[in-house]
């Protein structure tokens, strides 16, 4: 998909624009938005909407053809509901529904002239990185696999928005094609089965996107691993054949001297459970469970395209949790990296296990902050369904700070977090008899006991954690991984620059 900005003086050059389509606003109080009224000289929509051919509510449309008086070909009147204040959410159904629209239209292009600088409480450049973000998700498709795959839509293809054209709105759409085109990458991750996208596969990705965008790029095998006394993530692995691997990048774009922000991504590219082995039914949707890692891997191709002036490192544990004889088994103690003891009660609560070594592991560093992202626990989905990921951190000055960065973050890009509790009661229910921690808690709170148990590998710097489990990936007939939140952690990376 091809995007540009363009200024129209809507009384005259929309109309003489040469075009495939047009796509205008109308409102279900039968008006028409400016952009829309250039367009109606001779009354041909002003006549459709009065007739009932199209309500005005968001997200439905009407496509007009040879609309006398305007040069492009067609005319895409699309409904935005109110026109005191288009919302945000009306906004986005009306541009989803432009985009549907525009994938079987026999037009190669189109240009777009919504009220992109009239949504409530939101600037034109937030509506320039909505459509963009819309129109990936328009085309994104998931049948890399299949042998015989669906035609491909022809539709439009290149497209231009009807904004001012200022280094403010330039730079925008810059941001949005690059973070868009890291969302696509972590989808395209995440649907992958987990026997293509392995802890290899994963690595070789990382090691492309450093070649592309001249990232560093360290990858740690096991034997590394071992001398680094990575005993609670290389429990994990023990019962795969698939060797694991331990994935560095470096983006060091800010000045030398600047400390790093470090995101840290959970890499299980399939969970069986282990021992603790998962029911049958649904199993296929743990090929899901290495979103975190996608997730690092698709924000660094965004900052990477942007070139961000920013120190930032990923650092991603990968590898499989399967059973075999030689898995690791209820009961078993390991030894962390920092040293603590981990009773391990179900092996199913294996991306703690992984990601506590890789905490620890960043603490070389010195890092600014450290945001770790993981598909942590179906808990997190049963207390904030798919709307929100889950952020926990500890509450004192600082990483108060770091969680309204990135709650602003989500707000601003629409991938949106809500902050859980972390207190040291939830410790209490970590502990064990015969080891310095459990690797799950006593019944209650599971999403909040998991992010405690991250926490003991983390006071050395100011944390965050997110628990995407509800985000990441959908189910059901629209199944396929999200691409979040690599809105979310881009935006708050670029706030960090400027």
């Amino acid at each position: 998909m091809d995007f540009s900005i363009k200024a129209f003086d809507t009384k005259s050059t929309l109309g003489t624009a040469k075009s495939g389509c047009i796509a205008v606003a109308v409102f279900e109080n039968k008006k028409l938005s400016p952009a829309a009224q250039s367009l109606d000289s001779k009354g041909a929509i002003s006549a459709a909407l009065k007739s009932g051919d199209i309500s005005g509510k968001p997200g439905t449309t009407l496509l007009l053809r040879a609309v006398d008086g305007v040069s492009a070909e067609r005319v895409l009147l699309v409904g935005m509901g109110s026109d005191e204040a288009v919302s945000e959410k009306s906004f986005a159904t009306g541009v989803q529904a432009a985009l549907k629209a525009f994938g079987s239209l026999g037009a190669a292009d189109a240009i777009i002239a919504l009220p992109l600088a009239e949504v409530k409480e939101r600037d034109v450049n937030w509506a320039i990185r909505c459509v963009v973000q819309a129109a990936h998700d328009s085309a994104y498709r998931s049948d890399s696999q299949k042998s015989k795959k669906d035609p491909a839509p022809a539709g439009v293809r290149k497209i231009v928005l009807a904004a001012p054209a200022t280094p403010s709105t330039r730079n925008a759409l810059a941001q949005a094609i690059a973070i868009a085109n890291g969302s696509d990458l972590t989808r395209k991750l995440g649907d992958l089965p987990a026997n293509i996208a392995t802890p290899t596969y994963l690595a070789d990705t990382a090691k492309q996107l450093a070649k592309d965008y001249k990232f560093d790029v360290e990858v740690l095998d096991r034997k590394q691993l071992e001398a680094l006394k990575m005993g609670s993530f290389l429990s994990v692995t023990n019962g795969s054949e698939q060797p694991p691997k331990f994935i560095v990048l470096k983006h060091m774009g800010g000045k030398a001297k600047d400390a790093p922000v470090v995101l840290v991504g959970k890499g299980i590219t399939f969970d069986t459970g282990g021992i603790s082995l998962k029911a049958g039914p649904g199993m296929d949707e743990m090929k899901y469970d290495m979103c975190g890692a996608a997730s690092v891997l698709g924000t660094f191709r965004a900052i990477g395209e942007m070139g961000l002036k920013l120190n930032v490192i990923g650092v991603i544990a990968a590898c499989e949790n399967m059973p075999s004889g030689r898995a690791t088994k209820p009961g078993d103690i390991v030894t962390s990296m920092n040293g603590l003891t981990i009773e391990i009660l179900n092996t199913d609560a294996e991306g703690r296990l992984v990601l506590c070594d890789a905490l620890t592991y960043t603490e070389r560093f010195k890092p600014a902050a450290v945001v770790d992202v993981a598909t942590l626990t179906g808990a997190c989905v049963i207390a904030l369904g798919h709307h929100n990921t889950g952020l926990f951190t500890r509450s004192d000055a600082a990483h108060d700070a770091l969680a309204n960065e990135l709650l602003n973050a989500g707000k601003q890009a629409s991938d949106t977090a809500w902050r859980m509790p972390i207190e040291e009661a939830y410790n209490e229910q970590l502990k064990s008899n015969f080891a310095d921690l459990a690797n799950i808690g006593t019944p209650g709170g599971g999403a909040v006991t998991a992010a405690a148990f991250l926490e003991n590998f983390t006071r050395k710097y100011t944390w965050a954690h997110l628990d995407i489990a509800g985000t990441a990936w959908k189910s059901g007939a629209s199944k396929g991984a999200t691409g979040r939140p690599v809105p979310l952690l881009t935006t708050f990376l670029l706030n960090r620059v400027q």
